[in-house]
């Protein structure tokens, strides 16, 4: 099978080297690469300049439209028989495309989805990030989870498809804002098989401090309303629960403000949730200094999604602003 790996990029020269370096090692070599830089004022150029010669790569430049439609642009130019989209923050491991190909030989499937994790390598804190965004004591542990809730959604950080799904379904036809949730389920609602390939790992290093964490993470809580908006029954109650979580903290607050009867019960509770992400993160990363940032992880995800999801389905729900 020979695979086109399409990576959107934009001002992030400085990630795509480490991908480009880990793409080197794959012990499947069938593969080409298209790098698609969407309207980058800071480009990777030159990078990419000391990889043509050692891999199938083709770089492309073009205006600015978002993640989801320079997807669809390696799309349309590429040559393989299966798909793979990477985000440009990612490092794939050198088995990545061998254990894709054995296992899409052993049990088909049109569209594809992978977990991440951390690399030794990442600093404290994306560590902590990772650790929180597939943490079952939040709500990043249903992703890359063959016991989620639901039917799979691959994401696109890791995420394969079917030229077949290509040329039967299209591609992205929004360009942000859970473009690649829409796109999983269209897949799915056409007849396709999707499902979680567990072993096909990537390293993520997603936002490299917590205040772009935040704001990345306020963003996936309005999204889950833009998915709303397509397909209604795909809103469940566990994306209920960042709000939930949101507006349990905002009570305790004022609980403890104005020293009402709950607030030791409130108290009671955050303690223990604290407890529950610190010692997991302990047993798991092995580090004092990335528990403790876990927890505030935690916080930050819950109480940033909260925060987009109420925002949008106050807006776009209860006053059907567009």
């Amino acid at each position: 099978m020979f695979f086109s790996i399409i990576i959107p990029l934009y001002n992030r020269p400085q990630e795509i080297k480490e991908l480009l370096e880990s793409l080197l090692k794959q012990t499947y070599r069938n593969f080409e690469v298209l790098l698609i830089e969407d309207g980058s004022v800071n480009d990777a150029g030159e990078i990419v300049k000391s990889f043509e010669d050692k891999l199938n790569l083709r770089y492309f430049v073009k205006q600015n439209e978002g993640q989801g439609f320079t997807r669809n642009f390696g799309f349309e130019r590429a040559k393989g028989d299966y798909f793979v989209i990477f985000d440009s923050d990612c490092i794939i491991p050198e088995r990545y495309l061998e254990i894709v190909n054995d296992s899409l030989q052993q049990n088909w499937l049109d569209a594809y989805g992978g977990p991440d994790d951390a690399h030794a390598s990442f600093t404290d804190v994306q560590k902590a990030i990772s650790y929180s965004m597939t943490s079952p004591f939040t709500t990043g542990g249903i992703r890359g989870n063959k016991k989620g809730i639901g039917q799979f959604h691959p994401r696109s950080f890791n995420m394969g498809v079917s030229r077949k799904v290509w040329e039967t379904a299209g591609g992205f036809i929004i360009t942000r804002l859970g473009e690649d949730i829409e796109y999983s389920i269209r897949i799915h609602n056409l007849g396709f098989k999707i499902g979680l390939i567990p072993e096909a790992k990537v390293y993520h290093k997603r936002r490299t401090n917590f205040k772009q964490f935040y704001k990345q993470i306020h963003f996936f809580g309005r999204s889950r309303i833009n998915i709303y908006k397509f397909f209604p029954s795909e809103l469940k109650a566990v994306h209920f629960f960042p709000a939930v979580f949101t507006l349990g903290m905002f009570i305790a607050l004022i609980a403890n403000i104005f020293q009402w009867m709950i607030a030791p019960l409130c108290n009671a509770v955050i303690i223990i949730f604290i407890l529950l992400i610190f010692f997991h993160s302990l047993s798991k990363n092995k580090s004092l200094k990335v528990a403790f940032l876990s927890v505030i992880a935690a916080f930050i995800q819950l109480i940033a999604y909260g925060l987009g999801f109420m925002q949008d389905y106050w807006k776009r729900v209860i006053l059907k602003r567009s």
